[in-house]
């Protein structure tokens, strides 16, 4: 079988060699797209392909109409909407990705942005810690409850909404529940995302939630940017100048954010949540077995579109 490796950001060499290694070892062959400037190119390689494995890139339904070997495509990473869906069922293409791999990355991004936002973003000035201070979870998958208990260590109280997590189950981490959506907001001093980006939570996280937050509330945002009502946020904050938002998912208007706000917004340059070289490899290599994995058992344990 043919596995592609299409990557407009390509993976760390290191990866690269051990998605190779891991194609190779269990008799498939593997081929490299890296840094294409567009879709059209990635039709062309993808023609002849088994499996593709991507990151960030898009397979639309173009890309799989094209793709009339494909079998199974793996997104190196949690976040799937860049898989047109219901194009890969059309097709009859499994559509994966990689929970978890990224998850310590994205993590440690999210607590080091609300240092980052407590400290006058280094600037001189008098800031605050964390200690103390309690947190907001919004949703409590791998992500989420990594982030609580790397809050926990900083001394922070952490609370936590997840309509699809057992009580017992967010309760057995130490953190709190919030008893709604409201009050998770209400009750905390920042609240971090780990919602995904689907047809009930885009656009849901504006003025009837961040308004709630009390005085000094900062929202921070590792999900995705389509979550956010960024017209909503950007009045919201217009009003109370206490506010703050940071996100590693710059906003559409982040030019009129960071003119309009100054210190009370930032904006990573590009997405990093995945920018560690550990993240890098794991997602990389996650993808190469389960891909193998599929082709020699059937395996679709973390199949999507089912």
């Amino acid at each position: 079988m043919k596995v592609l490796v299409a990557t407009q950001k390509p993976f760390a060499k290191a990866a690269v060699d051990g998605i190779r290694r891991i194609v190779e070892e269990n008799g498939h062959t593997l081929a490299l797209l890296e840094k294409y400037p567009g879709e059209a190119e990635l039709i062309a390689a993808v023609a002849d392909a088994d499996a593709l494995i991507v990151r960030s890139d898009k397979v639309t339904p173009a890309v799989v109409e094209a793709a009339k070997k494909l079998k199974i495509v793996v997104r190196a990473g949690a976040g799937f909407d860049n898989l047109d869906l219901p194009a890969c069922t059309a097709h009859n293409v499994v559509a994966m990705n990689t929970p978890g791999q990224n998850s310590n990355a994205v993590a440690e991004l999210a607590l080091g942005l609300m240092i980052f936002m407590n400290r006058n973003q280094f600037t001189p000035g008098t800031g605050s810690e964390l200690k103390g201070k309690t947190l907001g979870i919004q949703a409590y998958g791998n992500v989420g409850r990594l982030v609580g208990q790397l809050a926990m260590g900083f001394g922070m109280k952490v609370l936590a909404f997840d309509p699809y997590l057992p009580k017992e189950k967010i309760e057995a981490t130490g953190a709190k529940i919030a008893p709604s959506l409201e009050a998770l907001y209400e009750n905390s001093d920042f609240v971090s995302l780990h919602i995904p980006a689907t047809p009930e939570t885009k656009g849901s996280i504006g003025r009837n939630l961040v308004g709630r937050m009390p005085k000094g509330g900062c929202l921070i945002n590792t999900a995705r940017k389509e979550v956010i009502n960024e017209d909503e946020l950007f009045d919201l904050m217009a009003e109370r100048e206490d506010l703050r938002y940071v996100a590693d998912v710059a906003p559409d208007r982040a030019a009129e954010f960071a003119k309009k706000f100054g210190k009370r917004y930032f904006g990573t340059p590009k997405k990093m949540g995945a920018e560690t070289a550990e993240a890098n490899i794991n997602a990389g290599l996650a993808a190469a077995n389960q891909i193998c994995k599929f082709f020699a058992t059937g395996d679709r344990t973390f199949q999507l579109n089912k």
